[in-house]
């Protein structure tokens, strides 16, 4: 496979992966919807940092042990499983908790402060503690390595696509809810998103748990 072919059909493959609803989408729109804009943009780079550190570790095989490893796999995934638990019953619980002054509060709270460290923090844990990611990387990156091509700098070129990518999709959605965050910071608005948020991150949890 020629590295230009290899690259377009990589681009193909994890665009349509970034454009599929998911957890990173709803942790994005949400942040941004409630007005935490820089924190939005430290997910983002969370995120990214994670992709970055599977896309390396994949190329140097690191990551094969996730596949070879029965343990190392599943402690990543019950890992993964209470943080997004965690995530999800602080935005359930605190969405009921109060009302007026009290109640913007806990919003305030749940959101998170408003920096890109805060962001970083909790893109990065949500990537690195999500095994399918490692997985994904496992199966698929090899497969549009050429033959002749260095793999490390190949991996590398190859996961900066998928960031690339990533930014941009993240650049859309951050836009777009930032767009509609007068309506939805406001307190019935927003007690709505963080259930629904919640309700979806909690189902994530569950299907990690539920997968082999």
């Amino acid at each position: 496979m020629a590295m230009s072919t290899a690259l377009w059909s990589f681009a193909l493959v994890v665009g349509l992966l970034t454009l599929t609803p998911g957890l990173d989408t709803a942790l994005i729109i949400r942040t941004a919807a409630l007005g935490r804009r820089t924190r939005a943009w430290g997910v983002v780079l969370g995120i990214q940092t994670g992709t970055l550190l599977w896309g390396t570790l994949t190329s140097l095989g690191v990551t094969a042990l996730l596949t070879a490893s029965h343990v190392a796999y599943e402690t990543v995934r019950w890992a993964g499983v209470g943080y997004l638990l965690w995530m999800a019953t602080r935005m359930i619980r605190d969405s009921f908790r109060g009302k007026g002054h009290a109640t913007r509060k806990s919003a305030e709270a749940v959101a998170g402060a408003d920096t890109l460290a805060a962001g970083w923090r909790q893109g990065t844990l949500t990537n690195l503690l999500n095994p399918k990611m490692g997985v994904f990387y496992v199966a698929v990156l090899p497969q549009f390595m050429p033959a002749d091509v260095p793999h490390l700098p190949m991996g590398l070129l190859l996961t900066s696509v998928h960031i690339t990518l990533g930014m941009i999709w993240s650049s859309t959605l951050i836009v777009s809810a930032t767009a509609l965050g007068s309506w939805l910071r406001k307190p019935h608005a927003r007690k709505i998103l963080d259930r629904v948020t919640g309700v979806v991150v909690a189902g994530f949890a569950l299907r990690l748990s539920l997968s082999d």
